[in-house]
């Protein structure tokens, strides 16, 4: 069997270890446009802020660990084309120009996702940046050096992270968004406020409601900010609005979603099944609507890749879909989200009810205790969990890792109020707070 697998970070490099592992007669060949693999991009901002020492440890596989499993791997290679029907790829050594074509009996593609990238006046100066792949990390941490005023563009996760990372080092920070709220994808306008109020008292500026129109330089170096609103001083800027999946090399091949994002079924497999899809370059059913979406987290990707190993020869083992479970750190703040946020299920049709409670995580009569603030999103109607957030001081976040379980398995909030939980004042109370959440929820 020959399978050619394109691009290789997260899915990537899942599915290559895994397949040769199961199938040590394989011939598999990687292409991948990058001269490294399994970077771990969300990890830039530890690395900025100096929580990771060096990008290089970021990396959790080699092309050397893979090419010693018998993966042949071909670094600096672009494929500009695909074949299906004569089941061939057109490949370009990117060192060398040279042009030449491949067989497979399976294609695997794992091209991950790219940046969005407006055409707006001046984006092409220097100093203003992306935020995705080792070579922006460093170019980021080199930069930054000598900036005093950065504005990042976005307030993602990854965005949030960047202006904490970039005022811990004193630097003058600026966060711009179009919408009125940061991390709205993820959490209702309870949290965010929080968040929001955090950030401010450390002194970011938060420039939200309000879209980039374009950037102004002197000599060739961004200087200046200009959007709907305002004006900001920039000497460096990075680029955090979003990601879109890298495919046009199947465009009008296979059923996409209209962003991109490549349809896979439960075992992989898109609409030609010789053709196998995982990682950001796709989308997958999406619990809490039972409906595709596109959803690019690494924790995604793994999953995928390793079903990919699994299933290329015959359908075996079913993705059980995804709720989107997903945490950050800011500053004191533990926070975690997984499925639908309450708002977000308005813009989805979905008819839901939701329970906030706000519970301490240990027994008052403990010595230290901290407030928890637990939001549970259910469907009116049939009471199924289709979604969770949690925030506290105190790290509880692996309570959003036991809802998402709840979400994939469909249970109720019913349910949730009568979950056999632990007790031991060390760590919570004799009613844990999911237990809470459920009671107060049913009355």
């Amino acid at each position: 069997m020959k399978v050619i697998v394109i691009g290789c970070t997260h899915a990537g490099t899942a599915a290559v270890s895994n397949m040769k592992k199961q199938f040590p007669e394989a011939e598999i060949t990687v292409y991948e446009k990058n001269d490294n693999v399994s970077f771990l991009s969300c990890g830039i901002a530890l690395y900025v802020g100096g929580v990771v020492e060096k990008a290089e440890s970021l990396f959790y596989s080699s092309p050397e660990q893979l090419a010693d499993q018998g993966i042949q791997m071909k670094l600096k290679h672009e494929v500009t084309e695909i074949d299906r029907h004569e089941k061939k790829v057109t490949v370009r050594d990117m060192r060398t120009g040279d042009i030449k074509t491949d067989h497979y009996d399976k294609l695997v593609v794992t091209t991950g996702s790219w940046p969005v990238i407006p055409p707006l006046e001046g984006i092409n100066l220097n100093n203003v940046q992306l935020c995705k792949n080792y070579a922006h990390a460093k170019t980021i941490i080199e930069k930054s050096k000598d900036a005093k005023n950065i504005t990042v563009v976005g307030a993602g996760y990854i965005g949030i992270e960047l202006v904490e990372a970039f005022e811990h080092y004193g630097k003058n920070v600026t966060l711009i968004d179009g919408e009125y709220r940061i991390l709205n994808k993820y959490l209702d306008p309870e949290y965010t406020e929080v968040i929001e109020d955090t950030l401010t008292s450390k002194g970011i500026n938060l420039a939200l409601g309000q879209t980039v129109q374009r950037f102004e330089g002197t000599d060739g170096h961004v200087s200046k900010v200009v959007t709907s609103k305002n004006e900001y001083e920039a000497d460096l800027v990075i680029l955090c609005i979003g990601f879109k999946p890298n495919t046009g090399l199947l465009k009008g091949e296979v059923d996409m979603l209209p962003n991109g994002a490549i349809i896979v079924d439960e075992y992989m497999r898109t609409s030609d099944h010789d053709i196998f899809a995982a990682g950001d370059s796709c989308a997958i059913r999406y619990n809490p609507t039972k409906q595709p979406a596109y959803i690019p987290l690494a924790t995604n990707a793994v999953r995928m890749g390793t079903l990919v190993a699994k299933n290329i020869m015959e359908p075996k083992v079913r993705y059980m879909g995804t709720q989107g479970t997903s945490g950050i750190k800011i500053y004191d703040l533990n926070i975690a989200s997984t499925g639908v946020t309450e708002t977000a299920a308005s813009h989805l049709n979905m008819n839901v009810k939701s329970i906030t409670i706000k519970e301490n995580d240990k027994p008052e009569f403990m010595p230290d205790y901290s407030e928890i603030l637990l939001k549970v999103v259910y469907e009116e109607g049939t009471n199924r969990i289709v979604g969770a957030q949690v925030m506290s001081e105190a790290d509880v976040t692996q309570a959003v890792n036991t809802l998402s379980v709840c979400i994939q398995n469909e249970m109720t909030i019913d349910e949730l109020g009568f979950v056999d939980f632990f007790f031991q004042p060390h760590y919570n109370k004799p009613w844990n707070f999911l237990n809470q959440a459920g009671l107060q929820a049913i009355g």
